[in-house]
């Protein structure tokens, strides 16, 4: 007789719900699969979207590279360093029509008209430039008319306007000392009667004058006859030389932002051909140089 099954035995094979839901798995795995084997992904847009990314915070070309080498938190505050130069690199292709902006926003008289030009293109681009060159050259000039009034009184109360003149232009202010009330005709040697005369121009270019100077010698036309000197070109420059070593020794002008030249007879102010126009090219000037050339 065969054996009875008992009471408690657990019947034969898994259990009805375990089968039912190993079914709904596997139905719902090939769902998905099947979903995701329908789906698209827009190359397009994804690689206009890398590529805007790229351009504005630099963060996929060849890896991690927002801040210098490496990332910020990494490598401490030494990288705050270089986060000017970060900065000033993002929107780097956007940065001078934003500058010419700002500066059109900021002058509204310097726009150009529709009449002018698109603006657009290379000639835009240039008449662009031009106009900024422009108001940059009248900003220069107007600086150096308002410095040119101050020196100018300066000349004044110091008695020299009968021995020097004074004149500007957007790049310097000109003073200009006749030749014969520094030097005796054909020479370069300093005459004693000047030297008061230099002592207050130097304070005047100490007080006022930071930027570059220059000392021109300047002569007529008439040729040299004898004498220490060959030429023109070699008395005036003998003359500035002697102006530029007296200021050196006898003020507290910075020797590096000096400078002297011989001009000769090359730039007249005057008609060579009297008297009068001969004495006037006769001269030394001194150029303050505006600090923004």
């Amino acid at each position: 007789m065969g054996r009875q099954k008992k009471q408690d035995d657990p019947p034969a094979g898994s259990p009805a719900w375990m089968a039912t839901f190993s079914d709904l798995m596997n139905l719902l795995l090939c769902f998905f699969v099947l979903l995701f084997s329908m789906s698209t992904i827009d190359e397009a847009k994804l690689n206009e979207i890398i590529a805007s990314m790229n351009s504005s915070f630099s963060i996929f070309t060849n890896g991690a590279t927002s801040i210098g080498e490496g990332i910020l938190i990494s490598n401490g505050v030494s990288q705050l360093n270089d986060l000017a130069e970060y900065i000033n690199s993002m929107g780097v292709a956007n940065a001078s029509q934003e500058d010419e902006d700002q500066f059109l926003e900021n002058n509204p008289s310097q726009q150009i008209t529709e009449t002018e030009g698109d603006g657009s293109g290379a000639d835009g681009e240039a008449d662009r430039l031009e106009e900024m060159a422009e108001a940059i050259e009248e900003a220069n000039l107007a600086e150096n008319e308002q410095l040119a009034e101050i020196v100018g009184e300066a000349i004044y109360e110091n008695g020299l306007s009968d021995q020097v003149g004074i004149s500007f232009t957007s790049q310097y202010i000109l003073l200009t000392m006749k030749g014969s009330l520094m030097f005796d005709s054909g020479s370069a040697t300093l005459k004693t009667d000047c030297y008061a005369t230099l002592d207050k121009i130097a304070l005047i270019l100490e007080r006022y004058a930071g930027a570059e100077i220059e000392i021109e010698g300047h002569t007529d036309n008439v040729p040299m006859n004898g004498g220490k000197y060959a030429s023109n070109e070699e008395l005036s420059s003998a003359r500035a030389l002697s102006v530029f070593y007296y200021l050196i020794e006898n003020s507290t002008l910075d020797s590096t932002r000096l400078k002297h030249a011989g001009m000769g007879d090359r730039v007249p102010i005057a008609d060579n051909s009297t008297a009068e126009g001969r004495s006037k090219n006769r001269r030394v000037e001194i150029r303050i140089y505006n600090s923004a050339n």
